[in-house]
């Protein structure tokens, strides 16, 4: 069988004559985003969004798209302000439901694919956070912040009307979670509610005092219909301290209501529940260790006859991502992280072995057209924006359907990632990439830029990120340098799990031996002049880095971990740092201690670029303080860079302009 060959075109050709140039910010941001392509069931159509941003006003705008399955032109379907996204067709193949923000809070809209102005389907007073219609097309199941124990919209609209009224700002908590990601629970669980799609009363589904979809770990879907319309399966986690739990189970429950009937008893994290087209069975992804948040996810087949279950991943070493069932019931696609790739797989319900759809490239946010023939996915990389292509279901006849980027990047000079292996701690085979700057290299060494990813379980990638855009650190003459170390994800369990509890050991020797080998093969390099960046995980990494060698020049810490045992105390997520470092602080001060930057920070003597945001919930803003208060104690060449108004991320697009310019002009002044 032929195998996928992403050897891809963009569609579009460059004169010789012309000469690129270096991709820069206002490049970046206006490229548009594409995302969630939606196969129509008539199998003729796709829908898709694209979202563009603007950086002099700090906003986005997203709209829908249209685009044949088999190729052709590209036909914007909706033109208002604000969201517009999450487009779900009915069964008639011409009707598509979506989210829109265009007239305020977040809203399900509906709109004819011959165009015509768009129809408003909910009126939801707190806004809409997700759907799903349901298979006849006659229901909508949607997601919703409530009181749990309002029994009614009219409560939770004056309650809520009570506190955006009252003089008094003050909150009283008795409970965790306080607050999640960048935002406070303030009481609120999230429920699911199903109504008639024309309109009528809306039954709350999953009522009580837990949130559906949980507040984490969740999959792609969280709750969706079966095919005859009459049952939703959801995920929930029941335990009494949610934020120390990973124990996310599966229930079902039927559409008008009543009691949910659970469906796993796993201690571990169940996600992402899919009923067969035919009805017999769920799919689902689930973990075997409880409290570990990047075990590996495998394939589950739940048969609803029988309750019986079968692991069609058990002998396939890599993690499954998303998941879409064949038509005809007797496979399952999904995508997982591999070697800096993330690819696709077909595994049939008998348990056969898992092969291979696509064998190299970054390809995500697939669909199965209903006949089974076609697949419809993202593919990215790091030299070339997400477009739409589309495969037959055994990875052949590969076919792009959008150049939605074309004329922006025909003028620039981005460079494709080269792959590197060496060997990292203990003679452990380990994966590294390089991007070189524009122009490319001559006689003269070019100066490099050293980036460490966070999670820690997540991955360097072949794709095309906006936050740690390779093409933007190369763009000042800068070789990039990447290296997916213990812990990443797509190269087996195993090496995934070897960097819990040993944070800053056969990680960091993984790190400073890809390094010391990209400078010894690519004699291009300048050893000499080497900034170091990361981000959460990384960022940690950057602060650990700082107290335990002076190789670099400069380091760019953003939202990173400085001391374990404060972050314990004030991070939402406590199932985290309870497996990462044993226990709890409390009771277990070994590991948090160990691994610790504080404990090294006498040793801070590189020039330190502090990032870290108001909203950060996950990695609280204290740690970058207490980072930058070091810092400045001591007399180490130091800058602070605080957002009041991001999170985790920095999203908003003017805030990402000043954090690309302050991150590229601390390495240029520090560096060069």
């Amino acid at each position: 069988m032929k195998r996928l060959a992403l050897a891809l075109t963009l569609g579009f050709s460059v004169s010789f004559a012309q000469t690129l140039r270096p991709i820069t910010f206002d490049d970046m941001i206006g490229f548009g985003r594409v995302s969630d392509p939606q196969i129509s069931p008539d199998g003729k159509m796709v829908g898709f969004v694209v979202t563009y941003y603007q950086a002099s006003e700090n906003t986005s705008n997203s709209n829908i798209y249209l685009v044949p399955v088999a190729g052709g032109a590209v036909k914007q379907l909706t033109d208002a302000k604000r969201a517009n996204n999450t487009p779900r067709w009915l069964p008639d193949s011409k009707t598509l439901v979506f989210l829109s923000t265009r007239d305020g809070e977040s809203q399900v809209w509906s709109i004819s694919t011959d165009g015509g102005e768009a129809r408003k389907l909910t009126h939801v007073f707190s806004g809409v956070d997700g759907f799903a219609p349901s298979p006849d097309g006659k229901l909508l199941a949607y997601n919703t912040d409530v009181y749990p124990d309002c029994p009614d919209a009219d409560c939770n609209q004056k309650r809520m009307d009570a506190i955006d009224h009252s003089p008094v700002h003050g909150k009283i908590f008795t409970h965790l979670p306080l607050r999640v990601w960048n935002y406070w629970k303030d009481g609120k669980r999230t429920h699911v509610f199903v109504m008639p799609i024309t309109g009528g009363p809306a039954v709350d589904v999953t009522p009580g005092d837990f949130d559906t979809p949980p507040i984490d770990l969740g999959g792609s879907t969280d709750y969706g219909f079966s095919p005859d319309s009459r049952e939703l399966v959801f995920t929930r986690n029941t335990d009494s301290l949610v934020v120390a739990s990973t124990n996310n189970d599966l229930f079902t429950v039927p559409v008008a209501g009543g009691a949910p009937a659970r469906i796993t008893e796993n201690r571990a994290d169940d996600s992402q529940p899919i009923y067969s087209p035919d009805g017999k069975f769920i799919a689902y992804r689930a973990m075997k260790r409880p409290g570990f948040e990047a075990d590996q996810n495998q394939l589950i087949l739940y048969e609803r006859s029988t309750g019986t279950r079968t692991n069609l991943t058990e002998n396939f070493d890599r993690s499954v991502n998303e998941v879409a069932w064949s038509p005809d019931s007797r496979s399952l696609f999904f995508n997982a992280d591999d070697k800096g790739n993330e690819n696709i797989f077909r595994v049939p319900v008998s348990g056969k072995s898992v092969e291979p759809v696509t064998e190299k490239g970054y390809n995500h946010s697939f669909r199965v057209s209903g006949d089974g023939r076609s697949i419809v996915y993202i593919h990215e990389s790091t030299s070339k924006p997400a477009e739409l292509f589309r495969m037959d279901a055994r990875g052949e006849n590969v076919k792009q359907l959008t150049s939605i980027n074309a004329e922006r990047t025909a003028p620039l000079d981005l460079k494709e990632k080269e792959d590197f292996w060496f060997e990292g701690a203990g003679g452990t085979r380990v994966h590294g990439m390089l991007v070189r700057p524009p122009g490319g290299t001559s006689s003269a060494k070019v100066p490099v830029v050293f980036l460490v990813h966070g999670g820690p379980q997540g991955q360097w990638g072949d794709n095309f990120g906006y936050r740690w855009n390779a093409e933007m650190f190369a763009s000042r003459g800068y070789a990039v340098i990447m290296i997916n170390p213990r812990g990443s994800t797509g190269y087996g369990q195993k090496f995934t799990d070897e960097i819990s509890r040993d944070w800053g050991g056969a990680v960091y020797e993984d790190l400073m031996k890809g390094l010391d080998y990209a400078l010894k093969t690519f004699d291009f390099l300048d050893g000499t002049r080497v900034a170091a960046a990361g981000a959460s995980y990384g960022g940690y990494m950057m602060n650990w880095i700082g107290g335990h060698t002076d190789r670099f020049r400069c380091i760019v810490t953003h939202d990173g971990v400085f001391n374990p045992a404060s972050m314990y105390g004030t991070t939402e997520e406590l199932w985290f740092t309870e497996w990462e470092f044993g226990g709890t602080p409390y009771q277990h001060r070994s590991l948090y201690e160990k691994w610790s930057p504080l404990n090294s920070a006498m040793n801070f003597k590189t020039p330190t670029l502090v990032i870290h945001s108001q909203q950060d919930f996950r990695v609280d803003l204290s740690e970058g303080l207490q980072l930058f208060t070091a810092l400045q104690r001591q007399g180490v060449k130091s800058k602070l860079l605080y957002f009041p108004d991001e999170g985790h991320w920095v999203l908003k697009p003017g805030n990402s302009k000043l954090w690309y310019s302050t991150v590229l002009d601390w390495i240029d002044e520090n560096t060069k």
